[in-house]
């Protein structure tokens, strides 16, 4: 392993170990500030439309300047900064505010991170899986960390959790090392929406966008629907980090999976999966076994589906409109998509009355998803 690979690896270290606390615990922080759960839906909405804006203008910017890696750290730089100030307000608007700059700008960091990985690995899944994985390990280091510190000390510890993974971020962002992507004068003709305007392009985002749309009630309220069912923030915090091992082990065979079933099967497989992994905790929460059993499925439902995802992308767009590409894909599927999933479950949830229904609507839009899939001819499918 190289220097560099080393320290993309620690990147997606603190990257994801700030979303180990942030995406299932931030439920848990708003109702500690006493926020209904319509308020925490509207309020993780309007937090998740940052990623319409903010990452497309910086990938356009790092697309046309070829400084990614520069705007990488402005990103870090600012999310901290933004995110710094919630010590000081309450409040839903100030505290949507703070929260939805803070979370564009971080958003903003993973389209430019990735081409610079893919680039470092030479497009290799295999290579880039294990690279990855550390992004999943540092979730499951935070989310355990996190759940056992709210127990102990109360939901604001979430402040200090996040502040201190965004600051090793930003330290790691200057460490980082990248080559500029060089252009020959015919590579950089055209534009991004013959890509983004394609049938395959369209049938893929409006896939991946269900499948973060059916995330909403597990972003929002997983925390919470746990707490209702009896267990503490700790046993919350083993769950959530099943979750993240089983995807650490999908991450390790990726490469070779994605090879052999190519995109649009594994696809499929990603999408029915998690379906029926939100019916699970609609109907059979109360069984622990089947809570596990569920959690074992997110190896499908995120670390198989993001691995495809990333190679559908970078096959697709090609070095040419790579950063622009990575951020339409974070844009429209965890931006809009996780958007309106979080809008959705907040109106459903009711304060926890609401929790059946919530997760087999979840598990519909999943569905949905699946059946999507059939019409995807994916880009030069790792497959063939």
């Amino acid at each position: 392993m190289t220097l560099n690979i080393a320290l993309l690896a620690l990147t997606y270290l603190f990257y994801f170990g700030h979303m180990g606390v942030l995406t299932p615990y931030l439920g848990v922080f708003l109702d500690g500030r006493g926020l209904s759960s319509e308020a925490i839906g509207q309020l993780m909405a309007i937090m998740t439309i940052a990623r319409l804006v903010a990452p497309n203008l910086w990938a356009w910017v790092a697309d046309k300047t070829g400084q990614g890696l520069a705007i990488i750290r402005i990103g870090c730089t600012l999310a901290l900064a933004s995110f710094l100030i919630l010590f000081f307000v309450d409040g839903f608007w100030p505290i949507a505010i703070c929260m939805a700059f803070s979370f564009g700008f971080w958003t903003s960091v993973i389209p430019q991170l990735e081409p610079i990985t893919l680039n470092e690995v030479e497009g290799d899944p295999a290579r880039y899986s294990r690279v990855r994985m550390w992004g999943s390990i540092g979730f499951i280091l935070m989310s355990i960390t996190g759940g056992a510190l709210i127990d102990v000390y109360g939901s604001e510890v979430i402040l200090i959790c996040c502040s201190v993974m965004l600051s090793c971020l930003l330290m790691s962002s200057f460490l980082l090392r990248s080559q500029a992507v060089r252009r020959e004068d015919d590579e950089v003709s055209g534009s991004i929406w013959q890509k983004a305007l394609s049938r395959p392009f369209l049938v893929f985002i409006s896939v991946m966008s269900l499948l973060q749309m059916s995330f909403g009630a597990y972003y929002g309220f997983f925390a919470l629907y746990m707490r209702d069912l009896g267990y503490t923030g700790e046993q919350t915090g083993w769950f959530i980090s099943l979750g993240v091992i089983a995807e650490i082990g999908i991450f390790l065979i990726a490469g070779k999976l994605l090879q052999r079933v190519g995109i649009k099967r594994a696809l499929m497989l990603c999408m029915f999966a998690t379906s029926f992994r939100w019916l699970m905790l609609a109907q059979w929460a109360d069984m622990l076994l089947l809570i596990l059993l569920s959690q074992c499925i997110h190896a499908l439902s995120f670390g198989f589906a993001h691995a495809t995802a990333m190679q559908f992308v970078h096959k697709h767009f090609g070095k040419q409109f790579q950063n622009q590409g990575q951020a339409l894909y974070v844009s429209l599927s965890f931006g809009l998509g996780g958007s309106i999933g979080s809008f959705v479950a907040g109106q459903l949830w009711l304060q926890g009355a609401g929790a059946y229904q919530t997760w087999c609507v979840a598990a519909g839009m999943a569905f949905v998803g699946a059946l999507i899939v059939n019409g995807l001819k994916a880009p030069q499918d790792v497959s063939s």
